[in-house]
C-alpha cells in the first residue's frame, strides 16, 4: 500500500501556480499545457481550491478548482502523472474537492470533459454527475466536450 496525501491551497500562490504548470506539461492528455500566468489568471478572481497528490513524498497529480458563481464550484482542471495511475488519486482528489465545496456551502459542483476520457466519464458517472450540456465537434465526435453537474448537499451527498 503506498502512502498518499493530498496537500490543500485555497490561494493561487507564484509558487503553487507554478507547480501546476510544470506539473500540467507533464500530463499527456492536456492538449495545452497550462503556464503560470494562465493558472495565476483563472484563478485570481474567484475563490479557489488547488489540490496537489503526493505518492510516497513524490507529487504524483492535482486538481484546480474555482467559484464559478455564488452557489457553483467548477471542477476545471486536473491529471495524474502517467508513473501514478490506477492508485485512485483521480477519485480522491474529485472526493476531496467535492466535500471541500460543500463544507464551503456551494450547491453544485459542475465540470467539463470530452468523449474520449472514458476513465473520467466514468468516475463522474460513478460520483452521480448528470450531463447538462454537450459542445459538439462536428468533426470528430469523440472530442464532444461534455459538460456535467453534482448537487451538492452537504457531506451526505458525498
Amino acid at each position: 500500500m503506498y502512502t498518499i496525501e493530498i496537500r490543500e491551497f485555497t490561494q493561487a500562490t507564484a509558487d503553487a501556480c507554478q507547480l501546476i504548470a510544470q506539473l500540467s506539461a507533464q500530463v499527456p492528455e492536456l492538449d495545452k499545457p497550462q503556464t503560470q500566468l494562465d493558472i495565476a489568471e483563472r484563478l485570481a478572481a474567484n475563490p479557489c481550491l488547488i489540490l496537489v497528490a503526493y505518492v510516497e513524498g513524490e507529487v504524483a497529480g492535482f486538481k484546480l478548482g474555482y467559484a464559478k458563481q455564488n452557489d457553483e464550484f467548477y471542477s476545471w482542471l486536473g491529471g495524474v502523472l502517467p508513473d501514478f495511475r490506477q492508485l485512485g488519486l483521480a477519485k480522491t482528489m474529485l472526493e476531496y474537492q467535492e466535500k471541500w465545496a460543500a463544507e464551503q456551502g456551494y450547491k453544485r459542483l459542475s465540470v467539463k470533459t470530452r468523449n474520449h476520457f472514458n476513465a473520467m466519464l466514468n468516475m463522474l458517472v460513478s460520483r452521480q454527475y448528470h450531463i447538462t450540456g454537450l459542445e459538439s465537434d462536428h468533426h470528430d465526435t469523440s472530442n464532444n466536450k461534455l459538460h456535467l453537474q453534482k448537487q451538492l448537499s452537504g457531506a451526505a451527498a458525498l
